[in-house]
């Protein structure tokens, strides 16, 4: 089960990164949260989830990413940014899904 959720995550992972970063989200904050940042953290942590598990520190940061992406969404208007980042939050809810199942 875990395997075949690794490879759905390395799958739309890349799907997300085929993706052009949004124009104008450069050095954009929305709800606080730079856009740049976001999306680094983003990669970062579904490229570590991907080669294996996550230290506890590193878990609490995932979950912590997926809240923010809950609420920086609301707030883009732009259409394809929306799109965008609705695809990093995917990632990184289901990044945040193999973790939990690690622990079982």
């Amino acid at each position: 089960m875990i395997n075949r959720k690794l490879d759905a995550l390395a799958q739309m992972n890349g799907v997300y990164w085929a993706m052009p970063f949004p124009r104008g989200f450069r050095g954009l904050d929305v709800e606080d949260q730079d856009m740049v940042m976001l999306d680094a953290d983003t990669a970062g942590y579904v490229s570590r989830v991907l080669k294996g598990p996550l230290p506890e520190p590193a878990r609490e940061g995932l979950i912590r990413l997926v809240g923010v992406f809950e609420k920086v969404l609301p707030a883009i208007s732009n259409e394809y940014a929306s799109e965008y980042f609705t695809r990093a939050r995917d990632v990184a809810v289901l990044a945040a899904e193999i973790e939990a199942m690690r622990d079982r």
